[in-house]
């Protein structure tokens, strides 16, 4: 994309095109550990516990051919790759790198807002680097991420956040893809909708099941259908089919939730028992709470039942919670009417939402991911 490029067509001709970069590391933690140890270089690896209770928290490519994924329960990953290699998180390793990355980033744009630990996107509309275009920014990034860091990312360039998302997950690992502005929407419909960031598994299936498939199928729904079936999204999904995104890169996003959960070796049965374990995940959650200063009034528990069914249930309270004493009351709150359960309890998590001086910012409404406390 070249400065003084006019308005896209797909694209609204009153919003300025935008150079953005969406930079996604490889495998991040699963790649970190293959780093740091050689023995485990070409084989698959899942970061996570190992444990019947364990979760994987991250796999490696090789480990990925056999269809291991994150959030995927041990047993059933070890039962589809039988030569998977567990190793534990640490994940103070992957915030150190992260940092690292990040500084990288800094060298290149000033509006740099990261999505996790090993993902961000980058406005380089102004070229604070002086290289040209965002592509040859893009390539130098990368460049430097895998010779000071000794891990490969992948890149999207596009006009906007939506479609330079889609791009990095084109050629992954280790590429570099390209959406110019006038090519968005094209590119859009080649794809599965499945790959549509901010369309969950829900929505999908219910998608399939009104004959969607693809970006070409969305987009050949007009907005009184897509009213009729998906409501206050129609204007969202209409958009995102046309590689219509208007968001802007906000490299001081504000925290919208903060939490922590725990999965169990062996399933909690008795009431005595989870209500220590909601006592330590608030504790762990407050002191994290209290070093950011963050004040929220929004409680939510989140429960995991042995046969995998997981509950949301949330509280708002009128006053912002103060201490760790009523966080971990607003969580009982929660909790008091699902007990006794009559199935074990394999994870339990807290998150603490609505901070003070939150305001809607006109974004998509899809909150910052939640930083969660591993404990597996």
């Amino acid at each position: 994309m070249k400065d003084g490029e006019d308005p896209a067509p797909d694209d609204a001709a009153d919003v300025p095109i935008r150079k953005i970069i969406h930079v996604d590391m490889d495998a991040f933690y699963a790649s970190v550990e293959q780093r740091d140890d050689p023995a485990l270089r070409g084989r698959p690896v899942a970061v996570g516990g190992s444990s019947r209770r364990g979760v994987v928290a991250a796999a490696s490519y090789e480990a990925r051919k056999f269809g291991v994924r994150s959030a995927m329960p041990s047993i059933t990953a070890k039962r589809q790759c039988p030569d998977l290699v567990f190793v534990p998180p640490r994940f103070e390793v992957y915030r150190d790198i992260s940092h690292q990355i990040r500084a990288i980033f800094r060298d290149y744009a000033d509006e740099v807002e990261p999505l996790s630990l090993d993902e961000a996107y980058l406005d380089v509309s102004r070229d604070k680097a002086e290289l040209g275009s965002a592509t040859a920014a893009a390539k130098l990034i990368r460049e430097r991420i895998r010779e000071e860091t000794g891990l490969t990312a992948s890149a999207g360039v596009s006009y906007n956040k939506f479609v330079a998302k889609l791009a990095s997950d084109q050629n992954k690992p280790d590429g570099l893809t390209v959406i110019p502005p006038g090519k968005g929407a094209a590119f859009v419909q080649t794809l599965s909708i499945r790959r549509f960031h901010g369309i969950g598994p829900v929505t999908a299936a219910k998608m399939e099941g009104l004959g969607i498939f693809s970006g070409a199928d969305l987009a050949a729904k007009d907005m009184a259908w897509l009213t009729e079936h998906f409501g206050n999204s129609a204007d969202w999904l209409h958009n995102l089919a046309r590689g219509i995104d208007h968001r802007r890169v906000k490299s001081n996003r504000p925290l919208k939730s903060l939490g922590g959960e725990r999965t169990f070796f062996n399933d909690l049965i008795t009431d005595t028992e989870i209500r220590e374990a909601l006592a330590h995940v608030c504790t762990v959650v407050w002191d994290r709470a209290a070093k950011k200063g963050a004040r929220g009034r929004t409680v939510t528990l989140k429960l995991r039942y042995a046969d995998f069914q997981t509950i949301t249930r949330a509280k708002t309270v009128p006053f912002p919670i103060l201490d760790g004493t009523s966080l971990h009351a607003a969580g009982e709150a929660i909790l008091a009417p699902l007990l006794p359960t009559e199935q074990g309890i394999r994870l339990l998590g807290i998150t603490l939402s609505k901070f003070e001086g939150e305001e809607d910012d006109g974004d998509d409404g899809t909150p910052t991911p939640v930083d969660l406390l591993s404990l597996i």
